[in-house]
């Protein structure tokens, strides 16, 4: 399946734009759609196209670097709205302790972020994406889907037992899976996997955000016999996990299933058109 070449030249426009908004004081969607751009490229580049040239390779560099401080800064923006979506009825005041400690954690990071996307920064980023956007050739891709398939292929393959070390390997290689199979041209069977992927993604992630709130509040507030707060986080962590091995054992089942039965042609998706390009075509 090939590649589309709109949704592949989008990543190099809207990086390029939401790098800009990290320079000021950025608000959590910013830095949420930096990180995503950042890895959307850098599956583009580093496994779907053929070769990174030197440019590229700094680029990568460059841009990895300011995620990993964009990263710390989304972690504590996912732990301050899960941590306020709980109802506790008990330690009220421990809760707004802790929430006021991710807050002044978050002005912390923010900091140091800003600092990394400095104006210098900025423009050299800047002048290597369009340079990458130059020399980027939609047709000698390889295919997103097939690509998709392999990443996961290795971990369903061992039939491990679902521990939380498998968990989270899941968590990472599917969210990659799916930025690469986005790339594909639209169709039924890309849109399937994708919808599975994403359903592997958001229990998985789910599980890791509260997870590591409740790793936070270990941290600042004791163990579980220690604070009712950190014992009710404990149970929703647990919920969450169990759930998310449920999911994934659900779609590994169907993953085995399909992989058995015989290979149909893939159906393109519906496409509106407008009249002037119909008739082009």
């Amino acid at each position: 399946m090939s590649i589309d070449p709109k949704r592949s030249r989008e990543v190099f426009r809207k990086l390029e734009r939401d790098l800009i908004k990290l320079s000021s004081k950025p608000p959590a969607e910013s830095v949420h759609r930096f990180r995503t751009g950042t890895r959307r490229l850098q599956i583009l580049l580093g496994e779907l196209s053929s070769k990174l040239d030197r440019n590229e390779k700094k680029l990568l560099k460059l841009l990895s670097r300011i995620r990993k401080r964009a990263g710390k800064v989304r972690d504590l923006d996912v732990q301050s709205a899960a941590l306020r979506s709980l109802k506790v009825p008990r330690e009220p005041r421990r809760k707004t302790q802790l929430v006021n400690q991710l807050i002044e954690l978050r002005g912390q990071q923010e900091k140091k972020l800003r600092k990394a996307v400095d104006e210098t920064t900025v423009r050299e980023i800047r002048k290597r994406l369009k340079r990458a956007a130059r020399r980027f050739n939609p047709e000698a891709c390889r295919d997103p889907l097939a690509v998709a398939r392999r990443m996961l292929q290795r971990l369903d393959s061992a039939a491990e037992p679902l521990t939380e070390a498998v968990l989270h390997q899941y968590r990472i290689l599917s969210k990659r899976a799916r930025y690469a199979a986005e790339f594909a041209t639209p169709s039924q069977e890309a849109e399937q996997f994708i919808a599975e992927l994403k359903r592997i993604q958001d229990a998985s992630g789910d599980w890791h955000d509260w997870l590591t709130l409740t790793q936070t509040a270990n941290q600042n507030l004791g163990d579980v016999r220690e604070s009712p707060l950190v014992a009710e986080l404990h149970n929703v962590t647990g919920a969450k996990y169990r759930h998310a091995v449920a999911v994934l054992s659900q779609m590994r089942s169907k993953r085995e299933t399909d992989s058995h039965r015989p290979v149909r042609p893939s159906v393109p998706a519906p496409v509106e058109t407008s009249r002037k390009t119909a008739s082009a075509a």
